[in-house]
């Protein structure tokens, strides 16, 4: 057996580690790492079941749940795996490939993109200032129109003032997301998917929860403005940081894949 294993076996191994790797970084960061070590364990009892001891029966009845849990994984984790080809085919993946024909190109957008960030950190200071509650969502590669539709659409250009509008306590939209995609401030008032993470700490809202589980269902960048402390936090890709400055705020919108 082992004079007949080549480089095909080598690729095959090599190709399943890496399927598996991207999967536990997923459910990872959509705090559901439980289910991928549940999962990984089925898988191999399952292999070891039917291909190695060739036990008949047992291998037969987890053949059935192995086609069933799959589909049951995939009506689950549909949000998960759907952001998960996005990344695979996103331009950030074949950056090295563009970068040459582009590069001038993304010299000349630096300036224009300083331009839309700072209305957006303005807004975020004014409010911090304030303690003006606020939770704006920035879409990346995953489209949002589905999380737009439950609030009310604007698609306006991106403003300091209007935004601070949109979040004052007053307002009959302050309740909800802003959702801003391609430059534009696209709806507000949104509803977002609430992060069941149990390391959020207790003293974070619900606005917290909701730029979390925003930022685990899809790439979207999700800021926070608190309401109580008038402080600044940011979700993406899972992670929460909180208490951000105007600085870092501008820095990491500006560093997105997806420019704001």
């Amino acid at each position: 057996m082992i004079e007949s294993f080549g480089i095909k076996d080598i690729l095959d191994i090599v190709l399943v580690a890496l399927m598996l790797y991207y999967l536990y970084r997923i459910m990872r960061e959509s705090g559901t790492t439980n289910i991928f070590y549940g999962v990984l364990a089925f898988i191999v009892l399952w292999v070891v079941a039917s291909e190695i001891l060739e036990m008949r029966l047992i291998g037969s009845i987890l053949d059935k749940f192995m086609s069933i849990g799959l589909l049951i994984l995939v009506i689950l984790f549909q949000d998960q795996i759907k952001r998960f080809l996005v990344e695979l085919g996103s331009k950030k993946r074949w950056k090295f490939l563009t970068s040459i024909f582009h590069h001038r190109k993304d010299e000349d957008n630096t300036a224009d993109l300083h331009t839309r960030v700072m209305p957006i950190v303005y807004a975020c200071m004014a409010m911090a200032k304030s303690k003006t509650g606020a939770l704006i969502v920035i879409q990346q590669e995953v489209p949002l129109e589905s999380y737009e539709k439950t609030g009310d659409f604007i698609n306006s250009e991106i403003n300091s003032r209007l935004i601070e509008n949109i979040f004052f306590k007053n307002s009959p939209l302050h309740d909800g997301a802003l959702i801003i995609s391609s430059n534009r401030l696209k709806a507000a008032g949104c509803i977002l998917p609430v992060s069941h993470d149990t390391n959020v700490p207790r003293s974070l809202g619900l606005r917290h929860r909701s730029a979390l589980g925003i930022s685990q269902a899809t790439d979207a960048f999700a800021i926070v403005v608190s309401e109580e402390t008038g402080n600044i936090s940011a979700a993406y890709r899972g992670k929460l940081s909180l208490r951000l400055s105007s600085t870092e705020l501008e820095k990491r919108l500006s560093s997105l894949p997806v420019p704001v």
